[in-house]
């Protein structure tokens, strides 16, 4: 199923429990896909500390806060313009950065941290989940906008214990 998605451009959603694999099988489909020589920028979500995954995610102008480098940052999202970005542990995000990166989506534009105009990107967006987002949007933890708008091709990972096939011999 990997092989049949990999050479479309669309997003992509991956449920699977933690050490699945889910990196692996990004990774693959970025290297089997139209992008595969441009950035393949892997976020984990989970590993951001709540105040800093919007600068890091999306950059920021210089002295738009305090301790901000002197000459700006740019954001993961324009490191990965015309590559893939890849967004592990979707769940993890704030729901203030969630409707950050719907807009991600939607405009094809990133806009830093005190930055006045959006700058165009162009990327594959593929996202992994440990969690079903859809009962994380009838708790009202995730948005249901963005849920669909990454809900376009879903894949589930089988656990590894169920792959005994992908473990190669001791």
């Amino acid at each position: 199923m990997v092989d049949s998605v990999a050479p479309l451009d669309s997003t992509v959603l991956l449920y699977g429990e933690s050490g699945s694999g889910k990196e692996v099988f990004t990774r693959y489909i970025h290297e089997h896909s139209g992008r595969k020589d441009k950035p393949f920028i892997a976020v984990n979500c989970a590993a951001f500390p709540e105040n800093l995954i919007e600068a890091e995610l999306f950059g920021y102008e210089k002295g738009s806060f305090t301790g901000a480098n002197r000459e700006g940052k740019a954001g993961l999202a324009e490191a990965a313009d015309g590559g893939t970005l890849f967004l592990d542990e979707i769940n993890s995000l704030p729901l203030s950065v969630q409707g950050k990166v719907l807009r991600m989506i939607e405009e094809k534009s990133v806009q830093r941290i005190g930055a006045i105009r959006a700058k165009k990107v162009d990327f594959r967006l593929i996202a992994a989940t440990n969690r079903d987002l859809y009962e994380m949007v009838r708790e009202g933890t995730f948005r249901e906008d963005l849920y669909y708008r990454l809900h376009v091709i879903p894949l589930t990972i089988p656990p590894v214990r169920s792959r005994q096939d992908d473990i190669m011999p001791l």
